[in-house]
């Protein structure tokens, strides 16, 4: 039902947006397409811990994207939708408007409308205080996929920085497993009956601030965001059919965020931090670490980067994310070749109990537009009250094939 009145929405704002362009539409010339259609092979290693969930999975993945700028570049449109069909789980096959936004940039600053997809963050393991974009949880296990956000942005550029201010009038419900997918919780999360702390609900305007700056070297950013939490938490309940389910529950939050990198010769520091208040107690977080990198490996065009950062979490046992104390370790390689060959291998090591987790990602083009992607993970030694405990046999591998266009 949500996810129709967000659809109903996004055509209610495709057609203002097509309104706002009327009038220079004669100064265009045709959009652009790009995009890709890929296929999905995910292998686990293990037969399923829970009984409901598939040995193995495929999907399939469409992302097209028109593109159109005129007024010499100062107005432009962008829509991406986005399509997933899975053949074990039926929660992570969906559509989803990942973009359909009006930019109009102006000599002194810009403003957009629609739906669109924010990032904020620098290092590699989490991005803490990246929260504009709800997390797409079914189409990505590392969090990286996102939702699309209906939006109003205000960006002024200046010496002193970049100032964007976001007024986001629709909230987005996160994405979860459902009964037949792995990589999930013990109980499966019903979102058919997701509660807020706001009697607004889904329709609670929510607000975010950014600052962002170049000084030397540095790059450094500070954000607050006031409003709908992304990350909700999960209470106990029962399905209509009295099962155990988990309900997901909204508060309304305030989220500071730090975030800097630093070039210093072949180094790369990066750090990002966060205060919260509204989930219970007020936490800190934060993640921080650097990446090296070692150029022209073995007398190759081949860089190598050692990566290495810590989490923490001052909620303890008691945080949401595994990340609570944690180092991660990593290797990434880059060929520098026509192929963009590219390959990432880490480690995550619970620091506080045996817990570990180790995944391998790479990718390669093929001719100009085909894209291998592999992908590999496995979670080790993890004790049974960890609050992840249910996916210790959900080691998998992961094939894509891509063709773009």
């Amino acid at each position: 039902m949500k996810r129709n009145l967000f659809l109903k929405g996004v055509a209610v704002a495709t057609l203002f947006l097509i309104s706002l362009s009327t009038p220079v539409i004669r100064q265009v010339q045709a959009g652009e397409w790009s995009g890709y259609i890929a296929a999905e092979a995910r292998i686990f290693l293990h037969a399923p811990g829970l009984p409901e969930q598939e040995n193995h999975s495929t999907s399939v993945s469409f992302k097209p994207e028109y593109y159109h700028e005129w007024v010499n570049g100062a107005r432009s449109f962008t829509f991406t939708p986005y399509l997933r069909l899975d053949s074990a789980d039926r929660e992570r096959s969906h559509f989803d408007i990942r973009e359909l936004f009006y930019l109009m940039v102006y000599e002194n600053y810009e403003v957009g409308i629609g739906v669109r997809k924010v990032f904020w963050g620098v290092t590699e393991s989490q991005h803490l205080v990246d929260i504009v974009n709800q997390t797409d949880l079914v189409d990505a296990f590392d969090e990286e996929e996102k939702l699309g956000q209906p939006m109003i942005n205000v960006s002024v550029p200046g010496e002193w920085g970049i100032l964007d201010l976001f007024i986001l009038p629709y909230f987005r419900e996160r994405t979860f497993q459902g009964k037949e997918g792995r990589l999930r919780l013990p109980l499966v999360v019903d979102t058919d009956q997701a509660v807020y702390e706001s009697s607004a609900g889904e329709y609670h305007t929510d607000l975010a601030l950014r600052w962002s700056h170049y000084i030397g070297d540095w790059e450094l950013a500070v954000s607050h965001f006031r409003g709908t939490g992304r990350e909700p938490t999960l209470l106990a309940g029962t399905n209509p059919e009295g099962e155990p389910v988990l309900v997901p529950f909204y508060e309304q939050i305030n989220q500071t965020g730090v975030e800097a990198q630093k070039i210093w010769g072949e180094w790369l520091w990066k750090l990002e931090a966060i205060v919260r208040s509204g989930q219970g107690d007020t936490y800190g977080a934060w993640t921080g670490g650097f990446e090296y990198t070692f150029i022209g490996i073995g007398g190759t065009m081949m860089d190598l980067g050692v990566l290495g950062e810590w989490s923490h979490d001052t909620r303890g046992d008691e945080a949401t994310t595994p990340f609570e104390n944690d180092l991660m370790f990593g290797l990434r390689l880059t060929a520098n070749d026509i192929a963009s060959t590219e390959a990432l291998a880490g480690i995550v090591q619970d620091m506080d109990t045996t817990a570990r987790s180790i995944y391998i990602e790479s990718s390669r083009r093929f001719g100009d537009h085909l894209k291998v992607i592999v992908e590999a993970r496995t979670f080790l030694d993890l004790p049974r009250d960890d609050r992840f405990y249910a996916i210790s046999n959900d080691d998998f591998i992961q094939l894509d094939l891509a063709y773009y266009f």
